[in-house]
């Protein structure tokens, strides 16, 4: 049986639902934080549930993922504009990547498989 990998979103106006169908689409499990400014909670959320990704969304892509490195040490890439961006950062060792408003599902399947692949089953 393959990990479950855990993934907290945090989107600046409360949204993040269609990553979070693609989290679980590809076998993960998805913590969307609730309401606006929810990228700032990102890392706190992240380390209260141990989780394993942590995404950011907002205008610049970057507020939430800074603040879950800063506080955390989470190793971090921000202002990221694509589905591939996001993957190159995590196949490279980050834990929290931080786009602009890139609420689909292909994100959040593709980050899944590129995690397990990454760091094994």
């Amino acid at each position: 049986m393959s990990k479950e990998v855990l993934v907290v979103i945090g989107h600046r106006m409360g949204k993040g639902q269609a990553v979070a169908r693609g989290v679980e689409k590809a076998g993960g499990k998805a913590i969307v934080i609730p309401g606006m400014a929810a990228d700032m909670k990102l890392g706190d959320v992240m380390h209260e549930n141990n989780a394993d990704l942590g995404i950011s969304f907002c205008g610049s892509g970057g507020a939430g993922a800074l603040t879950a490195k800063n506080k955390y040490g989470y190793p971090a890439k921000s202002e990221l504009r694509s589905v591939e961006a996001a993957c190159t950062a995590v196949e490279e060792g980050c834990k929290v990547v931080g786009l602009g408003f890139l609420d689909v599902e292909e994100l959040g399947e593709k980050l899944v498989k590129i995690y397990r692949r990454v760091y094994g089953e």
